[in-house]
């Protein structure tokens, strides 16, 4: 391609303007003011997809009530280590939230922080007694030592009043409780990172652009080949490092780039829908995150919870979700998403996925098969008198699943986040959907570590991210911990 001298040139170009795009932007001019960074979206705002406020679960992920971060095995011992890995990320990116707060770049941290006490809770003996060993496992590390569990009705009225309305101490159950939990605005969260990369660091959002290709080039590293949406004129732009955090319209981008790496990667998007309550009154009657288990043979995005959410200032009640299908990677994407992404190179794995994944879509089809009935008959396994006047049915974001080759089933479905990245780093991409934007923090370090390996490892940044993020590099003991949290609770004002 001929090259002309006004082609805007760029350390980093972020592509998607939701929270990973905004966390990435902002670590590196925080590290390194002087580096020239670019972010686009191809809406109207920043925000409107994975990481606006209704469209994600909101719990924080920090492992306190997700049962399905702590599975048994065959012997029916309760494993941990998944849920010690995702708390210590969660407070990696309290730890960064607090830094903003304390440097009086985020003025109210109550505008999308809360403290919402976490909760698992479930029925039948085999469950109860899941449960109680979950409990035994988690008191004894000093992330979860603070658990609480009972198999009492009257103190889980206490604990959720509106769950155990015309319950009997008949009925077997059990749950666990964790007072530090929280519940946090995503949406909020990220329209105030990029208010942040706009008025300290004069990095503004280019909206209504849509990134149609990124190609080799010779004068820096990659050519960015951008389409305006409002006008279809069509520019080119420079850049030493792209970062690709388009949520489900990642892999359609991936896939057009000149990299071995993006190689037998392909998606499966799922769609989600909420139960909202209208009841002002029921509403107020629920102060709490109750998680329970998943069904027999559904998928970890099934597990049912009732959500006690903060939008806008306003106290909310979701509870779900409900899964249901559609070919769009994106809320706002295209029905031929799906179609377009199935590649000669990507067609195996995909094949293996549904041929070893029939539980999943048999799961699907009677998600997507339930009537407004049939789901309000589910949220009465926790609220045994919900009445469908007080409640509507709200659609959720799309998810997309990433889909890896594997050597045994051909294909691999998988649930949590992947960085997809060059050989040197130049070109990152984020897959998945879940735990997400509660690990940012974590993620879009290493996704600094491999765009920018030269500085992270100078000792100045090393010392700076130490003071931003002190888990940095950091084993993680007990004293360390406790410090760290006592010190973001404070800074986040959730005592």
């Amino acid at each position: 391609m001929k090259k002309t001298k006004d082609i805007e040139a760029y350390d980093l170009i972020c592509v998607g303007g939701g929270i990973m795009s905004a966390t990435l932007a902002l670590l590196t001019k925080i590290l390194k003011p002087e580096l020239k960074v670019l972010i686009l979206e191809r809406l109207d705002d920043v925000a409107q997809e994975s990481s606006a406020t209704w469209n994600n679960a909101g719990t924080g992920h920090s492992a306190l009530c997700e049962l399905n971060y702590t599975p048994a095995d065959e012997k029916g011992n309760v494993h941990i280590e998944k849920a010690i890995d995702i708390c210590t990320q969660f407070e990696t990116s309290k730890q960064f939230w607090s830094y903003l707060v304390e440097k009086k770049l985020i003025k109210n941290p109550a505008s999308f922080i809360t403290k919402v006490p976490h909760h698992s809770w479930v029925v039948g003996s085999e469950n109860v007694a899941y449960l109680e060993k979950r409990y035994q496992a988690m008191k004894q590390h000093f992330m979860f030592n603070t658990i609480h569990f009972t198999k009492d009705v009257d103190q889980m009225k206490q604990w959720f009043p509106l769950i155990m309305h015309k319950r009997t101490k008949e009925e077997q159950m059990a749950a666990s409780r964790i007072e530090r939990g929280t519940e946090v605005n995503y949406g909020a969260l990220t329209q105030q990172l990029y208010q942040i990369l706009s008025e300290e660091f004069e990095t503004k959002v280019q909206c209504h652009k849509e990134v149609l290709d990124v190609d080799p080039d010779s004068n820096l590293d990659w050519s960015v080949k951008v389409k305006d949406t409002k006008t279809a004129q069509i520019e080119h732009l420079e850049a030493k490092h792209v970062f690709i955090g388009a949520g489900g319209g990642s892999l359609l981008l991936l896939q057009k780039i000149e990299i071995e790496e993006k190689e037998n990667y392909g998606g499966f998007p799922i769609s989600g829908e909420w139960l909202v309550c209208k009841n002002r009154e029921i509403i107020n009657q629920h102060n709490a995150k109750v998680y329970s288990k998943a069904g027999l043979g559904d998928p970890p995005m099934s597990v049912p919870h009732l959500d006690t959410r903060f939008i806008d200032g306003k106290k909310e009640l979701l509870f779900g979700p409900f899964a249901g299908f559609s070919p769009k990677f994106l809320k706002e994407g295209s029905n031929l998403d799906l179609i377009k992404s199935i590649k000669l190179n990507n067609l195996h794995a995909m094949w293996g996925v549904f041929w070893h994944n029939l539980p999943l879509t048999n799961y699907l089809i009677k998600q997507v098969s339930m009537s407004f009935e049939d789901r309000m008959n589910a949220l009465r396994t926790f609220i045994k008198d919900a009445k469908e006047a007080d409640w509507e049915i709200l659609i959720a974001g799309q998810r997309v699943q990433t889909i890896k080759k594997d050597e045994f089933e051909g294909g691999k479905l998988e649930f949590g986040t992947e960085v997809v990245s060059s050989k040197d780093g130049k070109i990152t991409c984020l897959l998945g959907a879940s735990p997400g934007a509660s690990t940012s923090v974590k993620i879009m370090l290493d996704v600094l570590q491999k765009a920018f390996p030269e500085i992270l490892n100078s000792e100045e940044v090393k010392s700076r991210l130490n003071e931003i993020i002190p888990f940095w590099n950091k084993e993680v003991t007990e004293e360390f911990f406790k410090k760290q949290l006592k010190k973001a609770e404070k800074s986040l004002q959730l005592k």
